[in-house]
């Protein structure tokens, strides 16, 4: 079981393609703690501090600094199943009216 749980921020490090080096870049875990059982991976939301322009699927975080972010940021329409090892640290906690916001527009985008 991992000590990591739906609506924490953490840091996560992605390797290029090419195998040159690596980024570290901020995500939002949105998979429950049911999913993590047994399981080795998280599902988690991108996340980028290009607040220019917001896309369906994205979403403005209001209380930044609470979550653990350097800077004002968007939770991305970006989804994708990490392995729980590429996790290198938790920097935050996403407050709970940014996660009902958040959860509110992936049941949107998806369908559901």
């Amino acid at each position: 079981m991992t000590s990591y749980r739906r609506g924490d921020v953490v840091l996560v490090r992605f390797i290029f393609t090419n195998e040159s080096g690596a980024k570290h870049r901020p995500v939002l875990i949105i998979s429950t703690d049911a999913y993590h059982q047994g399981r080795q991976e998280a599902i988690v939301a991108a996340i980028t501090s290009n607040i220019s322009r917001l896309l369906v699927g994205d979403y403005l975080v209001t209380d930044w600094k609470a979550a653990g972010l350097l800077y004002p940021s968007i939770i991305t329409g970006i989804i994708r199943t990490i392995k729980q090892d590429m996790i290198d640290k938790k920097l935050g906690v996403m407050p709970a009216t940014d996660m009902q916001a958040i959860e509110n527009i992936i049941r949107t985008v998806l369908g559901l």
